[in-house]
């Protein structure tokens, strides 16, 4: 069993628990709160909002403890440095070589040149 998973069944007990003690809470005094008797009794009312006042405060604080450990404890699965970049990938090198003008396509050019003045006379 991986720690990770250690974490994961830790955090599952810690969220039940936490759903349990604010279900168990009523905010207008009524609940479970209300059922053990007056304010008056040792122990009554008032001991049992704080203590599930409390009880759902340190929950939550090792709730956040043990997901931000659990974020340490994962590798992903990498053992040497990130996969973001790849060092195994060669990017092939640019091999087309850009075109020289010849002497013969400068040529091709210089004859092209009379029969566009020609046609922009044509458009005038």
């Amino acid at each position: 069993m991986t720690t990770f998973s250690i974490f994961v069944a830790l955090i599952s007990v810690v969220c039940f628990l936490l759903v349990v003690v604010i279900m168990v809470q009523n905010p207008k005094g009524g609940g479970l709160s209300s059922t053990f008797g007056s304010s008056q009794t040792i122990g009554g009312v008032q001991n049992t909002t704080d203590f599930l006042d409390k009880s759902t405060w340190t929950l939550a604080a090792v709730l956040i403890a043990l997901i931000l450990l659990s974020n340490l404890s994962v590798t992903g699965g990498v053992e040497n440095g990130s996969k973001l970049i790849d060092e195994t990938i060669e990017v092939p090198a640019a091999t087309t070589e850009l075109p020289t003008a010849t002497e013969e396509a400068v040529e091709a050019a210089t004859e092209e040149a009379p029969a566009a003045e020609s046609i922009d006379s044509l458009i005038k």
